[in-house]
């Protein structure tokens, strides 16, 4: 399985709709947007004149796939902030998702020089948490309910990875290398 990231196009705003207002997706997100493709193209505008984010498509054996996204890239301290997708079901694996994640960790503390990358979590994706942890990031904090999505509350744990921690632990990971390059769009 090849896995390749790209910069966004407007021709992708159709899949990014339907992908972030899937339900296997929302679920797990703050938000249940009702997208349109006039507000995703005001989306992508703005992303793209944004310096403080960057975002790409996850695209699986050439075929689009879902978005990886870093946020706070500005940030003077050098912490950021990461969130991924995999819209497409059938091309969801274990392989893709510990390679993006610890490419991100190479791409972020080694390119960018940053200090440490964080994301908050809904506490009841454990399969997601798990897999956090299993490319070697850890628990920060915990809170109850910190989201209030439709009337419903729900914990969020967060997790981080530190520049000191992936240097110490890089040498026991093993994955298939995702070249990270300005996605802006």
């Amino acid at each position: 399985m090849s896995v390749t990231l790209r910069e966004i196009r407007e021709d992708d705003l159709e899949n990014i709709m339907r992908w972030r207002m899937d339900e296997d997706i929302t679920r797990y997100m703050n938000t249940n947007p009702k997208l349109t493709l006039e507000g995703q193209k005001k989306w992508l505008a703005a992303i793209r004149d944004n310096e403080d984010v960057d975002y790409w498509i996850i695209e699986v054996n050439g075929e689009p796939a879902g978005v990886i996204s870093l946020s706070g890239l500005t940030d003077p301290n050098g912490n950021l902030g990461w969130a991924y997708y995999v819209g497409e079901k059938r091309l969801r694996s274990m392989k893709t998702a510990l390679s993006l994640e610890m490419s991100m960790y190479d791409y972020v503390f080694n390119v960018l020089g940053k200090q440490s990358v964080t994301g908050d979590i809904f506490t009841l994706n454990q399969g997601v948490i798990a897999l956090h942890k299993l490319c070697g990031c850890e628990i920060v904090e915990e809170k109850k309910n910190h989201v209030c999505k439709e009337g419903v509350y729900y914990d969020v744990t967060f997790m981080r990875m530190t520049a000191e921690r992936w240097k110490s632990i890089r040498s026991e990971k093993k994955y298939e290398k995702i070249c990270f390059a300005a996605g802006k769009g």
